[in-house]
């Protein structure tokens, strides 16, 4: 089968990963193989090419928002799923299930977890597997491209939500206005809040706008108004400074990346005093995935999404990278259905 491989990490315009002929992977006890119908392009894809997440694995096929069809179904892999069922691969791939993290309902800290696209092999390829404990069911009346975002993108976002504890109504920033940021901020539109988005890229401004955004802003300019709670999309550190002068009393700066460049020198009274609060995200539960997607199921989402074929993953990524699209960038095989 055709798969892109990460070959020597670096700097995507040096072309980091190539496309190679590699067997179709046999699924292991417990597993599904699955066609790949789409696969969304994330950040996190960027960074295991460039080099900025440590290498887990030799060679590895990057990929974690996959929509793909079971076609075959690993030693006891039977259950919720069966062969033709459509079924998402998102990052989280495995957790031990036996330590404090995991039985406190955190198995997002798991120290035994793995996954997609950095332990294992993802979704730029024309196969790839998936614990069945760890697929997940997808809503109906929406596109394979269109879903493939929701299985990180939008986990994460929902997750980052989560993390800013947005009172009921409140005043919500978004700094940065990419796949994930565009799709949090539909779910905080639909609870009632007001969004405010930060950004530098006049495309995404527009997106913002278009979606109701109250306000649009440069990336490290003070919206109009105090905010109740933050989300850091961009992964620049130096954007930590102005979303946590932005907030009012008690507000929370969620940072959503699993990487960031580093945050200057912090002044208490002006960026902490008064119970302001910053917050990391690790990955995501199952749990948030579930719910996140029973959201899109009941609330039909906008998912702007720029396709891409296979044999375009290079170009896709460096497209990314250089800020060439709003939205989401997804690898369409041409055997989906789009």
């Amino acid at each position: 089968m055709s798969a892109w491989q990460v070959e020597k990490p670096g700097p995507v315009d040096g072309g980091p990963v190539v496309l190679e002929q590699i067997p179709v992977p046999d699924p292991g006890p417990g597993e599904l193989l699955v066609r790949v119908l789409a696969c969304g392009v994330c950040r996190t894809d960027l960074h295991v090419a460039e080099g900025d997440l440590a290498v887990h694995r030799e060679g590895v096929v990057p990929g974690h928002e996959v929509v793909g069809e079971v076609v075959v179904l690993g030693e006891g892999a039977a259950g919720e799923f069966g062969v033709g069922d459509r079924v998402g691969i998102a990052w989280l791939r495995h957790t031990c299930g036996v330590c404090r993290f995991c039985v406190w309902g955190d198995e997002n800290l798991c120290p035994e977890s793995r996954y997609t696209g950095w332990d294992a092999d993802g979704g730029y390829a024309e196969f790839a597997t998936v614990p069945a404990a760890y697929a997940l069911p997808l809503p109906d009346g929406y596109e394979d491209a269109e879903l493939a975002p929701l299985l990180c993108a939008g986990i994460i976002g929902y997750r980052a939500l989560k993390r800013a504890d947005l009172p009921s109504g409140g005043r919500l920033g978004i700094y940065g206005f990419g796949g994930s940021a565009h799709l949090a901020a539909q779910v905080a539109l639909a609870r009632g809040a007001e969004v405010h988005v930060m950004t530098r890229d006049p495309q995404a401004r527009a997106l913002a706008t278009a979606l109701g955004a109250a306000s649009v802003q440069g990336a490290a300019e003070p919206p109009p108004v105090q905010l109740d709670s933050a989300i850091l999309f961009a992964p620049v550190g130096d954007l930590v400074l102005p979303a946590l002068a932005a907030l009012d009393r008690g507000g929370v700066l969620s940072i959503a990346g699993i990487h960031l460049t580093d945050i200057p020198v912090l002044n208490y009274q002006r960026h902490l005093f008064q119970e302001r609060g910053i917050r990391s995200v690790t990955a995501n539960t199952r749990g948030d995935a579930r719910e996140f997607l029973a959201f899109a199921d009941a609330h039909r989402m906008e998912v702007t999404v720029h396709r891409y074929p296979l044999e375009g993953a290079d170009r896709a990524l460096r497209d990314l990278a250089h800020g060439r699209f709003a939205g989401a960038a997804v690898l369409v095989p041409a055997t989906s259905r789009g």
